[in-house]
């Protein structure tokens, strides 16, 4: 026999049916109705409530910098290796929009033929190039580390070059690989709404938009994206004037915070805030995106105009630290023979092709850079305490070496939350349980966490809907007595759903709350992830048990 919680939810799709089929497309769910949707969805799915009671004991030395908690190298492949025979084999660390596949493997192409045709350097011997896929924000999380340090790197602008210098020597072999350009893609309607009040089009009238509250926007992480972080240079130069000795000034950064308080998401890469935007409900009116990405996003060749902004993204080639007279050959060598027409042809073909574009923006030091990272950090939450409900995956999958990996990411995730934010946890396996009630992140509350991160245990089947009805529940509760909070909800699973609630019996619910749903996913469905984090603009981040405590904290680094 189904159960009662089933048959009122077929009810409830049965008649959305009926309206659509009469009507077109149901309308969203208000915020009133979807808190009424979930009150009903919550006392339908027979939640436990036991709480962790005890304290752990904390290590006060928690990790609190993301380069403590980088994975092993071999998390980023190298797509392209030396062939057999080459004596000198140059390892370069590349970012993902030429280092991945299709029209994003630019570069791998490249090196590939660059290998094939055995170039001979000045003494005789065969030079041949390594390309790791590696986001241009955590090579220089490597880089800055000094953990790993390629041979070279070719991010996708100077900036992180600049910061480079603060670690290590760099010496130019190339300003410009492929040309791109760094701009804000706003819909038309945007566009034409923003001509009509405000004198001209650039990147300045629109943060002046954002901060009137005008626009709607999203941009991504400046510690892992090129964007991002060239976003929040435009931003700083533009407050402080174009005086880099103001860029953290005391009066930019109250500028900044009234900045964040009208930005809603934030992605970690060009490439996920392309698959954000994909899937997207339409709520954004504009966000950052490389050229060469936006124009080979087939869901914006209409309805949007693209805004060049801050440097250009010229993808620069340096080699670090101390090369051989060899390695730098190679390295020459190799830039060159990217330089062929074909190749510039391909370029052109994957969308290296930019609109004619000259920055005003000055490029700062490395240090600048760093001390801008350091205040956006400050600043990014905007004055808005940020309320945070872990939904754990404690099912049977977990089981073993994942649950142990998923237990570190969340300890070391500790030290990179606020004390100034409030905590809470749900468990779900075929149960869901409340673990730790939504407190503030003081050191009791972190004692307590810690607690139900020890005591975790995998069992049984995957009910990971009724988990982020009970943890949206417990965040709709404390919004109650805290208006201001910043709510969110982070979801960690390895599988997909088999027990209770379904995708398709929460989202309306979940798109009217307006709640950010983040998604962490060891080997899970993605595209299914995708779709709920992209209910109410969030992030999807495909983890491995090496990586996800990097992951993990890289989360609350960025924009939570």
């Amino acid at each position: 026999m189904m159960p009662i919680r089933r048959l009122r939810l077929v009810a409830m799709v049965g008649v959305f049916a009926l309206v659509a089929a009469a009507c077109g497309e149901p309308e969203p769910l208000t915020v009133e109705e979807a808190e009424i949707e979930l009150q009903e969805l919550v006392d339908d799915i027979g939640w436990i409530d036991d709480p962790v009671t005890r304290r752990a004991s904390l290590e006060l030395t928690a990790p609190s910098d993301l380069s403590q908690t980088l994975p092993p190298i071999d998390e980023f492949p190298l797509e392209v290796r030396a062939p057999g025979g080459a004596d000198v084999a140059v390892e370069i660390f590349v970012s993902t929009e030429k280092s991945g596949e299709g029209t994003d493997g630019w570069m791998i192409e490249v090196a590939e033929d660059f290998n094939d045709e055995r170039v001979t350097l000045s003494d005789g011997r065969v030079g041949a190039v390594e390309i790791r896929e590696i986001a241009s924000g955590t090579a220089y999380q490597y880089i800055a580390a000094g953990r790993i340090v390629p041979d070279a790197i070719s991010p996708s602008n100077q900036l992180w070059i600049q910061m480079s210098e603060v670690h290590e020597p760099m010496t130019l072999v190339s300003e410009q690989l492929v040309p791109n350009v760094a701009g804000i893609v706003m819909k038309d309607e945007t566009a034409d709404e923003l001509r009509a009040k405000y004198p001209t089009l650039d990147a300045a009238t629109l943060i002046e938009a954002v901060v009137a509250g005008d626009v709607v926007m999203g941009y991504t992480n400046p510690f892992a994206s090129s964007t991002g972080l060239n976003f929040l240079l435009t931003v700083l130069n533009a407050f402080a004037d174009g005086d880099e000795s103001r860029l953290t000034a005391p009066d930019v950064a109250s500028v900044l915070e009234q900045f964040q308080q009208q930005v809603p998401f934030v992605a970690f890469t060009t490439l996920q805030m392309r698959e954000s935007v994909e899937n997207d409900n339409g709520s954004l009116d504009a966000f950052v995106m490389e050229w060469q990405t936006y124009i080979q996003t087939d869901s914006l060749r209409s309805g949007f105009e693209f805004i060049p902004f801050g440097i250009r993204h010229d993808n620069p080639l340096y080699a670090v630290g101390d090369v051989s007279p060899g390695e730098l050959e190679t390295l020459e060598a190799f830039a060159e023979f990217a330089r062929r027409d074909r190749y510039r042809n391909l370029a052109e073909d994957y969308g290296f092709d930019p609109p004619d574009y000259t920055s005003d923006v000055a490029i700062p030091s490395g240090g600048s850079l760093i001390d801008a990272q350091a205040l956006w950090k400050e600043k990014k939450d905007a004055g808005r305490p940020v309320a945070a409900v872990f939904v754990a995956d404690v099912s049977g999958s977990m089981a073993g070496t994942r649950l142990f990996s998923l237990q570190r990411a969340l300890r070391t995730a500790r030290g990179f939350i606020s004390p100034e934010a409030s905590v809470g946890m749900v468990e779900f396996s075929d149960q869901t349980v409340l673990r730790l009630p939504i407190e503030e992140f003081d050191l009791n509350q972190q004692a307590r966490f810690i607690a139900a991160v020890d005591d975790m245990d995998a069992a049984g089947g995957t009910a990971m809907y009724d988990g982020i009805t009970l943890g949206l529940s417990m965040l709709l509760s404390h919004q109650a007595t805290n208006p201001n909070a910043k709510p969110l909800l982070i979801v960690l699973t390895d599988g997909e759903t088999n027990e209770g609630y379904t995708l398709s019996d929460v989202q309306a619910t979940i798109g009217g709350l307006r709640i950010p749903v983040y998604t962490v996913g060891f080997e899970a469905n993605l595209d299914e992830l995708g779709r709920l984090s992209s209910l109410v603009e969030a992030a999807t981040i495909n983890a491995s048990e090496e990586d996800v405590e990097f992951k993990i904290s890289a989360l609350f680094n960025a924009g939570t």
